[in-house]
């Protein structure tokens, strides 16, 4: 999972240099991590192959934003693409250089630290891809961050795009007999928690994505079970089995639905060009 980006409202927006260590160790750890970054090369390589090639003479420009350290640009980086990782959090972007170091990929990465909507993409005239991968929970204004998401995108370019599923969220709380927090609608995560502060519902971010010139090529779900087990021993049981069975249901109805982040993959259509008043 990615973080980090953040409206330039700093005090509602959030900034995980306090999370940094902890969010690397519970979230990109683990089977969870495993299972959100086979999701998302399963539709890549379905979607935008290219991208899972080797580059060759003619890497790919990549934003990776809200990137944190990194945990799947560092792949597309192994490849010959060319990364621009944007966080927030100087930890966060402290991890990433270190990690792209360690795999003598340090030349293939630039550095950005501030909110995604003060990065300009004048180097590269648009990217090839943006990677936006859990981000949209953790902003205040989320209609703005996918609005310049499309506009650093060129003609054609791709958008990974995975957000925190309200729909999951609500429905592993009715699991847990926590009764209240639904009745109440009390969803944001508790302060210093990893709980996002805004989970969103899956349909109005299509409608926020629908506002612009972008055509949707894949929908998946990410963990669509994996975290329905409420014996977190029984998690990490049989976890082949279970790597199987996340990508077979990811873009399987009801299934997909249930996931407790989405991901919608897709194009900025050529022809229509964005305008963005800046």
């Amino acid at each position: 999972m990615n973080t980090g980006i953040q409206n330039i409202n700093m005090e509602k927006d959030k900034n995980f240099d306090d999370l940094a260590l902890r969010f690397q160790r519970k979230v990109y750890g683990g089977l969870k991590g495993r299972i959100r970054l086979a999701v998302l090369k399963k539709d890549l390589k379905e979607f935008f192959r290219q991208a899972l090639l080797p580059a060759g003479d003619q890497p790919l420009n990549i934003l990776d934003a809200g990137g944190g350290s990194g945990p799947f640009s560092i792949h597309l980086a192994k490849l010959g693409h060319r990364i621009t990782l944007c966080d927030l959090s100087e930890k966060m972007l402290s991890q990433a250089k270190n990690r792209f170091s360690d795999h003598n990929l340090a030349d293939r990465l630039d550095l950005f630290q501030g909110p995604i909507q003060e990065h300009r993409s004048n180097k590269h005239c648009g990217y090839d891809l943006v990677l936006c991968h859990a981000v949209l929970e953790w902003v205040h204004d989320p209609k703005d961050l996918i609005h310049h998401l499309m506009r650093l995108l060129k003609m054609n370019g791709m958008l990974s795009l995975t957000f925190y599923n309200l729909t999951g969220m609500i429905f592993k709380n009715l699991l847990r007999t926590n009764y209240k927090k639904i009745l109440e609608k009390d969803y944001a995560g508790s302060p210093g928690g990893l709980t996002p502060t805004w989970p969103r519902k899956p349909e109005e971010v299509l409608e926020w994505i629908a506002c612009h010139p972008f055509q949707i090529l894949g929908h998946s779900g990410i963990r669509v079970f994996h975290d329905y087990i409420l014996n977190t021993k029984d998690q990490d049981m049989e976890p082949d089995t279970v790597m199987e069975l996340e990508l077979k249901l990811s873009r399987q109805l009801p299934y997909r639905d249930m996931g407790r982040y989405q991901h919608i993959l897709g194009y900025k259509k050529k022809e229509t060009a964005i305008k963005i008043a800046t």
